[in-house]
């Protein structure tokens, strides 16, 4: 791998970025990303996708809890 295509992954365990060899397992890490930076921010980034998903009317149906089955209760 070139160091243009060198990839960084944050790793969720250890709350580091992490690249090259000696990688925690891929259950800890989030990515790969392009920078270290990205990387760095990569909680962030899942926050905005989640609220992004949970806010975008093609998936969130605006189901009351209590009309739901699979809610527990």
């Amino acid at each position: 791998m070139s160091v243009v295509d060198k990839e960084y992954w944050y790793c969720v365990k250890h709350h580091r970025v992490e690249s090259g060899d000696g990688l925690c397992a891929s259950r800890h890490r989030l990515g790969p990303y392009p920078t270290e930076a990205e990387a760095a921010r990569a909680l962030e980034t899942a926050e905005e996708r989640n609220e992004a998903w949970e806010s975008d009317p093609d998936w969130n149906d605006d189901v009351d809890a209590a009309d739901d089955p699979r809610a527990e209760g």
